[in-house]
């Protein structure tokens, strides 16, 4: 007899589509990919406004059942009224961790699985404080102790520092409770996972559930966009909160990169995408540097540029970046940091470089070499296929489901 799929209960703080970066896309995708193994529930701790209509269509296809939150009843005036009635109360994530433990009742769940659980912690424990039999998977896109950390080398300001240091310690006691509260936290790669797995009492509850993309959604290639220009790189992300880390990447291309690779191919046009990316217009006042802000589609320009960027000096997780370019075939300069966690091979799926006139140098070398950058794209796209896709995906949440299923609850005396 064939068992029935087991029943989850996914539910996340952030959902967005279409996804506009790096963690909507990991939402997405896990959705995506868990609804291909269980029996899937959704509860969305985002608006119905972030959500939209066509996202809830695709969620509602995709699950057996799909809810916002009782916290974001009512229209957004309420919701913000009812924030600021409860800031410092804790209210809200008990009303939401009794919410999820009474649903899960109500249909059997086998599981909990907490979407962006970096920064679900208090709704994690509050969930477990209410039942400790609840089997709960606290999934994370990043070491955030890690994303916190490594900015202290780029920061001078002592004030900064300390701030810095006191987040990045309070995280790491925060993952450290995580790892021994929870059946199972998932990881990006096994960097990540080692990291998790050296502050847990019970190293095998660290299981990777990899970024992931949607391959059969690159195939179809638009036309480039009206303003590309040849030759050209191409550089995504989020530049926002300032000092993020692709705000500190973007201006190191912008100062030390670009002036380099202009030397040897004067021509050349940088065009910058993504959420904040209006805000480096003014350090960008280069008549090549087209600062094009969030627009709803980025393929347009990866598709069809001659370079894509990942300039990271300081993060955690693995990039989208990376995935999304190699999807596309489209040749790739990183540096060492952009690429971790992701098995590319320097010369075979990509070129790394770290310091500015290596970086330069690459770029440089894709664009003139269009041989060997294709041969590279195309590598890092069978790569991107083979390791990356929904159906990867969903072989690492089937082993995961399984494990859950053979183990007894954790229960975990709680401050």
């Amino acid at each position: 007899m064939t068992p029935s799929r087991p029943r989850v209960l996914f539910t996340t703080p952030i959902l967005e589509h279409p996804p506009a970066g790096g963690p909507q896309l990991r939402i997405e995708n896990s959705i995506k990919a868990l609804a291909t193994r269980s029996e899937l529930y959704v509860v969305s701790r985002a608006s119905q406004r972030s959500v939209g209509k066509a996202g809830e269509a695709l969620y509602r296809s995709l699950s057996s059942g799909f809810c916002y939150a009782p916290a974001l009843a009512g229209n957004r005036y309420l919701r913000r009224l009812r924030r600021l009635v409860l800031r410092g109360r804790g209210d809200e994530t008990v009303s939401s961790a009794r919410f999820i433990v009474e649903l899960a009742d109500r249909l059997g769940i086998d599981a909990v699985w907490f979407g962006y659980g970096n920064i679900s912690f208090p709704l994690i424990r509050a969930v477990k404080a209410a039942r400790p039999d609840l089997k709960v998977v606290c999934d994370t896109d990043s070491v955030w102790s890690r994303y916190v950390l490594r900015e202290l080398p780029f920061e001078a300001d002592p004030v900064r520092r300390l701030q810095i240091e006191r987040a990045g310690k309070d995280k790491e006691a925060e993952e450290r409770a995580w790892v021994n509260l929870c059946e199972v936290t998932t990881a990006v790669s096994e960097v990540d996972a080692d990291y998790y797995r050296a502050i847990a009492q019970h190293p095998a509850r660290i299981k990777v559930f990899s970024n992931a993309i949607d391959v059969d959604s690159y195939e179809t290639v638009p036309s480039p966009a009206a303003d590309l220009v040849h030759p050209c790189m191409y550089l995504a992300g989020s530049f926002v909160p300032a000092g993020s880390p692709m705000e500190v990447a973007c201006k190191w291309v912008l100062e030390e990169v670009l002036p380099r690779v202009r030397r040897e191919l004067p021509d050349i046009r940088f065009y910058i995408v993504g959420r904040g990316s209006e805000a480096l217009a003014p350090a960008a006042a280069d008549p090549a540097v087209v600062v094009k802000g969030k627009l709803p589609s980025v393929l347009p320009y990866l598709c069809h540029a001659d370079v894509a960027l990942v300039p990271l000096k300081f993060e955690s997780g693995t990039r989208f970046k990376i995935l999304e370019a190699g999807a596309c075939a489209v040749p790739l300069v990183s540096t060492t940091l952009g690429a971790e966690g992701i098995p590319v091979v320097n010369g075979e799926h990509i070129l790394l470089a770290d310091d500015a006139a290596a970086y330069a140098q690459a770029i440089v070398r894709l664009v003139r070499d269009r041989p060997f950058a294709e041969r590279l794209a195309h590598n890092c796209r069978d790569l991107v296929r083979e390791r990356y896709s929904i159906e990867a995906l969903g072989r690492e949440a089937g082993r995961i489901l399984e494990y859950l299923r053979q183990q007894p609850a954790v229960y975990s005396r709680m401050s």
